[in-house]
């Protein structure tokens, strides 16, 4: 049941001024994807603002990307909650309108022991028939999944992986120890497509994407193709507009940057707001010196 190979692009929501939805510039951002190789759209994650939309918006952008991409690249639709009964009923409604796989971020705020990760997940996965995508990232949920905790979730047949944010390089190295081949492990960072690559990884989830998505899909096609140098030199000439990408929260600056290159990605919902000035010129500095802008 594995999804997708290479990069997936982690796509902003376009707003409007007043807030909502700008379907028009979505279509041209999905468009802008596919025409530079991206292999998969993830859809109202965290780079997507999700946790200010409704469940029917929500919905509603994962029914619209869906019919955008017109079966080209996968539709991954974010549905996490904190609530496993929200979880459930929102997955649900992903399944409904299409999406190919669900990512689903662990609960935040509760901060679930691994016992209620497993229970969690195990419901959320009985209750839909697409596949599941685990997505670690403590820094901002409060709550990691161990290894092993991965390992005996791995063994729900529709859990397919896993989308590794934690920035732990040893415990990415003990979830492939832990997992058989069959499991899947994407980058959840960025700053360590190679390094997660080179344990087995299958790609990475990606907010650089948004601006620079053949770049960050040839990171990893070169990889697999066994040019690892080649990988590795793309993987290190990015990192200034990566760092420049996260020097204020996802996805604050990523929006500025494809703003900055005229794709109109809209302002941010509060409590997100506008990129510091300071910020702003590294990042417009950083994209000149990456060559896309």
């Amino acid at each position: 049941m594995s999804i997708f190979t290479g990069a997936g692009v982690a796509l902003v929501t376009p707003m409007h001024a007043d807030g909502s939805v700008n379907f028009d510039k979505m279509k041209e951002l999905i468009e802008f994807q596919i025409a530079n190789d991206t292999d998969a759209l993830i859809i109202c994650g965290t780079t997507g603002e999700a946790s200010t939309m409704s469940d029917e918006v929500q919905i509603e952008c994962i029914r619209f990307a869906k019919e955008a991409a017109a079966g080209r690249v996968p539709v991954i639709a974010g549905a996490g909650s904190n609530d496993t009964a929200h979880c459930i009923a929102l997955a649900q409604g992903c399944e409904k309108a299409g999406a190919d796989a669900v990512l689903l971020v662990t609960p935040y705020y509760n901060k679930a022991t691994q016992k209620g990760l497993i229970l969690h997940y195990t419901a959320v996965a009985n209750s839909i028939n697409i596949p599941i995508i685990l997505y670690n990232v403590p820094g901002r949920t409060g709550c990691n999944i161990a290894p092993k905790t991965v390992a005996e979730l791995a063994k729900v047949k529709n859990i397919v992986a896993v989308k590794e944010a934690s920035g732990n390089l040893s415990q990415v190295a003990e979830i492939a120890a832990l997992v058989g081949p069959d499991f899947d492990i994407y980058s959840g960072n960025d700053d360590q497509i190679l390094p997660v690559l080179s344990l087995g990884g299958k790609g990475v989830i990606s907010v650089l994407s948004n601006v620079a998505p053949r770049q960050t899909h040839e990171i990893c096609e070169n990889f697999f193709k066994g040019d690892i140098q080649k990988s590795c030199q793309m993987q290190l000439d990015a990192i200034p507009v990566i760092n420049a990408l996260f020097c204020e929260v996802n996805p604050i600056p990523v929006k500025a940057a494809l703003n900055l290159m005229g794709k109109e990605a809209g302002p941010l919902r509060l409590p997100l707001t506008e990129m510091e000035p300071q910020n702003q010129e590294r990042l417009k500095k950083a994209m000149q010196e990456y060559g896309i802008l």
